[in-house]
């Protein structure tokens, strides 16, 4: 598994988990009635990037993963939630173990994130890289993945509460974002290796005045 993310100001996990309840879930769920769609038992999770180790399905995607070493991932400089939720989900849906060691990933993952500590869910960030074992298989045969992005959009829900009280997002400006896609996987002596669908929804601050930055990933996909 992960190693734990750290916790300023000494908070212990248990409760920084609580502050994003009554924070950025409060206002998703003022803005949108996405609580159903959080907690409700029966909803299909988000997708973690899947990792396997030189075990993927054949597929004759077109967006197969590059063949050379990518750069850590870097958020991109934009006001508009969905252009970043994109960006977002196609980084967390890629990793390049012949790049970079499995702490720089996550460390550059946590660098998408907002920094009001209030509002940010490490947590749920570090949860999509593979566990330090799993990382040290995946290096041995050079695996990396790319993830690619069909569609992304705000939630049915969140459209709507938004429309009948656009004024309710002004406190925090944080917005849920549903995005689809695909993660391709390959490895030393591979070709197309394979992909597989991914869908994912992701909480993004944009407030008016400041780029957009991470919030976290949803536990559920909100269509």
């Amino acid at each position: 598994m992960p190693s734990r993310p750290m916790n300023p100001g000494g908070a212990s996990p248990v409760r920084r988990r609580a502050l994003l309840g009554t924070a950025v879930l409060a206002v998703l769920v003022a803005l949108a009635g996405l609580a159903a769609y959080l907690t409700r038992d029966g909803r299909s999770p988000s997708k973690a990037p899947a990792v396997h180790t030189r075990s993927a399905t054949p597929s004759t995607a077109s967006s197969a993963p590059r063949n050379h070493p990518r750069a850590l991932p870097v958020p991109p400089k934009t006001h508009d939630p969905i252009v970043f939720g994109k960006a977002a989900a196609a980084t967390l849906w890629s990793y390049d173990t012949r790049a970079y060691s499995r702490t720089e990933l996550r460390t550059a993952l946590r660098g998408w994130l907002t920094s009001e500590d209030r509002y940010a869910d490490r947590t749920s960030v570090d949860k999509v890289v593979p566990s330090p074992v799993l990382w040290k298989e995946m290096a041995a045969n050079g695996q990396h993945a790319t993830g690619t992005v069909n569609e992304g959009h705000f939630p049915d829900s969140f459209t709507r509460a938004l429309q009948a009280d656009p004024g309710a997002i002004t406190q925090a400006y944080i917005y849920a974002v549903t995005v689809s896609g695909k993660q391709s996987i390959a490895w030393k002596g591979s070709h197309d290796g394979g992909a597989e669908s991914r869908t994912t929804t992701l909480a993004v601050q944009c407030r008016p005045h400041q780029p957009c930055a991470l919030v976290g990933v949803m536990p559920s996909v909100a269509p």
